[in-house]
């Protein structure tokens, strides 16, 4: 009898990999922290009374926090229950954590308590950091990529309900909309230097 129990803990095949990074690269995103994506994190995690939230970009092989917020209270030193438990970095393996899983599914996941799935409770950043709950939804761009996600995590259980569902999409049809919206002005600027740099005939 074959035992599929690790079945549960693999990352999901991710076939967009190699459209999602030639957009990250057009986009220039996904390779160093963003003062702008990591004002969005922290409105994400203060609104959520969160004590994590991230902007994430995804590739073949890891995860990369362009956006990050960590509130002061997630200190390890504030609780014995969770001295032991580092707190989140910008760059994490593939495997860490549920991004992947909303990036290849493309849609939001409420998780109010990991530990009631057994897909994700064996996770390693639930041993490494101590996240208990998790809701995050995909940015989805204009082209149809999936860029990434934006996530709030916590180390407590956490009744995300509908209204937080409603709220992380929400939030990344708004994080969507400002790549957006830099991609257009980094156009219309390229235009203008076209435009300016012509000799008159």
């Amino acid at each position: 009898m074959t035992d599929n129990s690790k079945d549960h803990l693999l990352t999901p095949v991710d076939s967009e990999v190699p459209e999602r990074m030639a957009r990250l690269r057009e986009l220039r995103l996904g390779d160093g922290p963003d003062q702008e994506f990591d004002d969005f994190a922290r409105d994400l995690a203060e609104t959520a009374g969160a004590p994590f939230a991230m902007v994430n970009f995804i590739d073949e092989d890891r995860q990369y926090f362009a956006g990050l917020y960590v509130s002061s209270e997630s200190d390890p030193g504030s609780g014995a229950k969770h001295a032991q438990s580092p707190e989140p970095d910008r760059v994490m393996d593939r495997d860490h954590g549920y991004c992947p899983h909303v990036v290849a599914r493309r849609l939001p996941l409420v998780l109010d308590d990991v530990c009631d799935y057994p897909r994700f409770a064996g996770n390693p950043v639930v041993d490494e950091i101590g996240i208990r709950s998790y809701i995050g939804a995909p940015i989805i761009d204009r082209t149809g990529t999936t860029l990434g996600t934006i996530c709030i995590v916590d180390r407590e259980q956490r009744p995300w309900g509908r209204p937080g569902l409603e709220f992380i999409k929400a939030k990344a049809a708004e994080l969507t909309d400002l790549i957006h919206r830099r991609e257009d002005r980094a156009a219309q600027a390229a235009l203008g230097s076209a435009e300016t740099g012509r000799q008159p005939s």
